[in-house]
């Protein structure tokens, strides 16, 4: 993954484009009320671990093992010891408070670890139309209360991984501080944060943007007050402490202190100048505070950047910066101190992209360093860890980079970082893609290696842009802002990889043949190439199509009903059409460019589009649209609609905006004319799943307002009536991009969120278990095979193949079963595309349900990851059932 790809990402989610601000949520349109009815469902997650930033980690320093992490538009989350997995906090939070996923900052009360707060708000600017707040929790964040402030709060704006900005006195700990951006200052409250109130006293409120010209608002922001930091050592239980650090984004006037509890403040003399001062901690034992500073305000930028000590006894500043400034090109962020070992330090290169992120760590009070790796001769590396990705294997992102890069990263944006104060051998960091760790770090320095793994389980961060469920197959096919999307075969497991060949950074539409699902289709963004690409064996495995002229990101595709041909329509260029598989495209007329395009599920020739209130139609293939003369749909572009699979012709569309036409619509005439369901109110997406028991009606799913409640629901009877399936406990913010049911359990939804996953739920109705729709296979087919063995990838310890078997015979396969033995101890972690199982050495991979049949002259393919010590050889012989392969 190469810098510039995900800064494009990063950026585009920022604005808006990918995920960042959910249309139409400014006010409220009238609803109409009506009795609903109830379900109880069971929610997980489509497991994917991680996939967004963290730019906080919070230990608590009275009790072991309680920790927290914050990330930037997915809410926050608990440590959880005894499943080291994280525990979400922030699913309650609803529809039109969805800012409040995006959390600023998190403190956990070391006096009182009961006691919890997060100061959360997504955007400073327009793009999120309700101020932040301060949520407060005496149960660990199983629930909160909360108090609005009177400004914005921005933890999905630039600087967002500088802090905490917010912190409690830990002598007493009804005291909290909040630093404010926007030139809106330094905030306290007295009362265990149920009320807050300006220090006027305090005299710099910040200065520093990052973009003075954007007219936007979202770079051009003050970042403000950064962080506050407690001299625990000058106060007693129960008496406020005296000496508080506060950091300000002024390059010029950074650091500040009180030493009277907040009633006066003073600019510390001597203090570098020229950086924000992105982290401040304090080593009481030594009275050391350490400042990690940078030339900009992150989370991604940063060219230049040094390391300070203050010591506050005498007030003397040091430069402890672990190289010089001049051969920095990042600048520092994550910054931590190891309470149980006083005097050892560790610091972060954040912004140092390629060819990896670097760490730092220092023994003697930053008086000498050493690195996470260094050049032996240029560009072979030294590391002192090794990467154990297997729980997370996408962490690859199936790069093969020539050296000084490897695969995976130490990471990026890495400005969370934190040595546990209860284990010196315990370090979890930060980010752009996840959480890492190790429980043995103290092997840094005596001469070992430490061993870095991902410590993410349970934290899920990905903004979904579409989601699809074909009726054989995958269960689940995603589109994912920054990191693509994925296949699941099994939602309880991480998915090997994301898209590949090509990787975009984001999917922004994806559609399959209703006829033919191993017929995929997906666009999205990407730097540079095609913007389109498509699979033939169900998003197992992808090539990439061309690009009509002037395309420029990817906008909404489909899917003929048989797979013969699709229809795109990107941004940049108008709607396009083409036979095959989007080797050329030709210009469709009859339909405006931006466009949102779908197919009829059933007749291979029609697909539908929509754009500012009209309908269009075509039945020649794409070729032709004309405008349906139906008339009262929503005038915006906030709409999406799909075709009911087996029915030609019928149209469920869902949109609007308050103000206007806002609701969900029904046709059964390609879209000649639309009703308006009359009990249903303010309607964002809709999608179809399994009938319920004894109906012959596919199951609507949508997120909508109906009865006067914000929810996701599901009507049995064609919309006559709805039952909620969500609770107020599980809301998880705005919920507007994509939903659809399981065509093969009923009951089951998939919805897609703003920062938090995928999301799918069961229901506990009659019916709601999930059947076994592929019984077991015939393991033994006759005929002549051929295996190709493949080793994609190899990293220290660990390794990605790929396996085809081919069956040159005669006869096809109704099933199969591929047997072979490692000879140096090997062991599958993980396999795709197949079940397996391992005794000893010999490993047995069976066929799932949608990949049985084999005919002659054809191939499947599967893939895994494993472990290795001494050598990874490949195996020399495989078995099908009990007859011999060749092996090619």
């Amino acid at each position: 993954m190469r810098r510039t790809r995900i800064l494009t990402a990063v950026l585009a989610l920022a604005a808006g484009l990918l995920a960042g601000t959910p249309p139409a949520l400014a006010a409220k349109a009238p609803q109409p009320t009506a009795a609903l009815a109830a379900d109880t469902y069971t929610w997980k997650n489509a497991r994917v671990d991680g996939g967004g930033f963290v730019p906080g980690i919070v230990f608590n320093r009275a009790e072991k093992d309680l920790a927290y992490a914050r990330t930037d538009i997915g809410g926050a989350y608990r440590w959880q010891q005894s499943t080291k997995t994280w525990t979400p906090l922030l699913d309650s939070v609803g529809w039109d408070d969805w800012g409040h996923t995006g959390v600023v900052s998190i403190a956990t009360d070391s006096v009182d670890p009961d006691r919890v707060y997060a100061a959360v708000g997504t955007y400073t600017n327009s793009w999120d139309p309700g101020n932040g707040a301060v949520l407060r929790s005496a149960d660990r964040g199983a629930t909160w209360r909360k108090t609005e402030l009177p400004f914005k709060l921005g933890g999905n704006m630039p600087g967002r991984g500088m802090g905490e900005r917010l912190a409690v006195d830990p002598n007493r700990s009804s005291v909290l501080y909040l630093g404010a951006p926007s030139g809106k200052g330094l905030w306290r409250s007295t009362d265990s944060g149920v009320t807050w109130s300006e220090v006027t006293s305090f005299p710099n409120p910040g200065n520093y943007v990052q973009d003075p010209g954007d007219t936007s608002g979202y770079a051009s922001d003050n970042q403000g007050i950064a962080w506050v930091t407690f001299d625990e050592s000058t106060g007693t239980a129960g008496n406020a402490t005296r000496t508080v650090y506060v950091g300000v984004a002024d390059k010029d006037n950074a650091v500040y202190r009180s030493t009277d509890a907040g009633a006066t403040w003073s600019r510390i003399a001597g203090q570098p100048t020229g950086y924000l001062p992105h982290k401040g901690v304090l080593d009481t034992a030594n009275g050391h505070l350490y400042i990690a500073y940078s030339d900009k305000g992150g989370p991604y930028d940063g060219g230049k950047g040094q390391l300070w000590r203050y010591t506050t006894a005498t007030g003397t500043w040091t430069d402890v910066s672990p190289v010089a400034e001049a051969d920095t090109y990042y600048g520092f962020s994550g910054l931590t101190v190891d309470r149980q070992d006083p005097g050892t330090v560790m610091a972060t290169a954040y912004s140092s992209w390629w060819p990896d992120t670097q760490i730092f760590r220092s023994t003697d009070s930053g008086a000498t360093w050493t690195q996470a790796w260094e050049y032996t001769s240029y560009p072979n590396r030294s590391n002192r860890y090794t990467m154990d990705v297997s729980s997370s294997p996408w962490l690859t992102w199936g790069a093969n980079p020539s050296p000084p890069e490897q695969t995976p990263k130490l990471g990026w944006m890495t400005e969370a970082m934190e040595i546990d104060p209860f284990d010196s051998d315990r370090l979890m960091y930060g980010t752009g893609a996840t959480v890492y760790g190790t429980e043995n770090l103290t092997n840094w320095d005596n001469g070992s290696q430490f061993t870095i793994r991902p410590m993410v389980q349970g934290l899920e961060e990905t903004a979904v842009l579409d989601l699809a469920s074909p009726p054989s197959g995958a269960p689940l096919l995603s589109a994912l802002g920054d990191i693509g999307g994925f296949r699941h075969t099994d939602l309880a497991k991480v998915p090997p990889m994301m898209y590949t060949q090509p990787n975009f950074t984001s999917t922004t539409s994806l559609d399959f043949a209703e006829s033919n699902p191993n017929t995929v289709v997906r666009v999205g963004h990407l730097d540079s190439g095609p913007h389109v690409a498509f699979s033939t064996d169900n998003g197992a495995n992808w090539f990439a199509g061309s690009d009509p002229s002037g395309v420029s990101g990817g906008g909404t595709v489909a899917a003929a009903a048989d797979g013969s041909r699709f229809v795109w329509s990107p941004e940049g260029a108008g709607v396009h059409h083409t036979t095959g598989f989007g080797s050329s495209w030709s210009a469709s007329s009859g339909i405006p460019a931006g466009a949102v395009v779908e197919s009829d599920r059933v007749d291979p020739r029609t697909f539908y589009g929509f754009k500012s209130g009209r309908f269009y139609v075509s039945t020649d293939g794409g070729a032709t649209f004309t405008a349906s003369a139906a008339t009262g749909l929503p005038a915006g572009d906030s709409v999406r609609f799909k075709a009911l699979p087996g029915t030609e012709g019928e149209i469920w569309l869902a949109g609007g905006e308050p103000g206007g036409a806002y609701g969900l619509w029904h046709s059964t005439d390609r879209g000649a004319g639309f009703t308006k369901l009359p009990n249903v109110g303010a309607t964002d997406t809709i999608g179809f799943g399994k009938a319920a028991p004894g109906a012959s009606y596919q199951t609507l799913y949508t997120s909508a307002e109906i009865g006067g409640v914000r929810g996701i629901f599901r009507s049995t009877d064609r919309g006559a009536s709805w039952t909620r399936v969500n609770d107020d406990a599980h809301q998880w913010g705005w919920t507007g991009a994509a939903i659809t049911g399981d065509p093969r359990v009923y009951g089951r939804v998939y919805v897609a969120t703003n920062g938090r996953g995928v999301i799918y739920g069961d229901t506990s109705d009659t019916g709601g278990t999930d059947p076994d729709p592929d019984p077991d296979p015939d393991p033994g087919p006759t005929g002549a095979c051929t295996v190709t063995y493949d080793i994609t990838n190899q990293w220290s310890g660990g390794f990605q193949a790929d396996v085809r078997l081919t069956n040159t015979g005669t006869t096809p396969w109704s099933g199969w079963s591929l047997s072979w033995a490692f000879g140096q101890g090997q062991t599958v972690t993980q396999m795709w595309n197949a079940e397996h199982a391992q005794s000893g050495a010999t490993v047995t991979a069976r066929n799932v349900g949608w990949n049985a049949n084999v005919a002659a002259g054809s191939s499947v393919s599967f893939g895994f990851t494993g472990n290795w010590s001494q050598s990874n050889p490949e195996p020399t012989a495989f078995k099908l059932g009990d007859r011999t392969c060749a092996v090619g």
